[in-house]
């Protein structure tokens, strides 16, 4: 059963979504050279405190971290470590809000690069901005009547258009007083759009762009939590809340 959020409710989510959406970019603003993930993790937890909102992936049995760190081949649910980001690092935070009931979910994927010495534009760039592109047309889609097949299939067709890999195992998913709920939103169409769950208003859903450079193949980690490129490639994420209006899809985490 899908839930139907009430405005009143999706109201609610917008304030949880805009602090993340602040905690995200505030986090990213202090990304560098230098830094470690767990001093990013530790700022994202100090922000969303501060902001009044509380850690939603703390919600998570057995996690206890604030955010899911990416960095290069790591794809999904990252433990935060001592790694030092480097010059030319691909860097992914992926995070929650939990605020008056309900969850956000956001995540983004940067370039690491200093003031002083900025790594030139080139393939990586380029992996990129096309997971953002993705990401950006598909919630374009999110409007009632269409299906979330509409969403898949624009996710699938601007990442493997460009010749990358959406991740197979890892899927966007309905959002609210649950961190994960009904629907599936997968970043590929399987089977045909009109067997896939129709888009109605007052539906929350986050949106994944979750996609490698090379192949779409994933293996786990000793920690049992992160999730890895098979073929050491590197990995791209790109994450929004939207719910789902009469008006068309609106941003939760923005």
């Amino acid at each position: 059963m899908v839930p139907i959020k009430t405005k009143k409710e999706i109201e609610k989510m917008k304030v949880g979504g805009k602090i993340l959406a602040e905690v995200i970019f505030e986090v990213l603003e202090m990304v560098k050279p230098g830094k470690t993930e767990l001093e990013l993790e530790k700022l994202a937890e100090e922000l969303i405190i501060l902001k009044g909102g509380y850690p939603g992936f703390k919600k998570v049995e057995g996690y206890k971290f604030a955010t899911c760190i990416s960095t290069n081949d790591v794809i999904v649910h990252g433990l935060p470590g001592n790694y030092a980001l480097k010059e030319g690092d691909v860097f992914g935070v992926d995070c929650g809000v939990y605020y008056e009931g309900f969850f956000t979910d956001m995540s983004e994927s940067i370039r690491v690069k200093s003031e002083k010495l900025k790594v030139k534009s080139d393939e990586i760039d380029k992996f990129l901005e096309t997971g953002k592109f993705a990401l950006n047309e598909a919630i374009k889609k999110a409007k009632a009547g269409n299906r979330i097949g509409h969403i898949s299939k624009t996710i699938q067709d601007i990442v493997e258009g460009k010749g990358y890999s959406v991740v197979r195992e890892l899927i966007g998913h309905g959002v609210g007083k649950k961190l994960h709920e009904e629907p599936e939103v997968p970043g590929f169409l399987v089977g045909k759009i009109e067997n896939t769950p129709l888009l109605k208003e007052g539906m929350t859903i986050a949106i994944e762009v979750i996609y490698n450079m090379g192949k779409f193949g994933i293996r786990y980690s000793d920690d049992q939590w992160t999730i890895k490129t098979q073929d050491g490639s590197l990995s791209g994420l790109f994450e929004r809340t939207v719910a789902i209006t009469k008006n068309g899809p609106v941003v939760l985490t923005r």
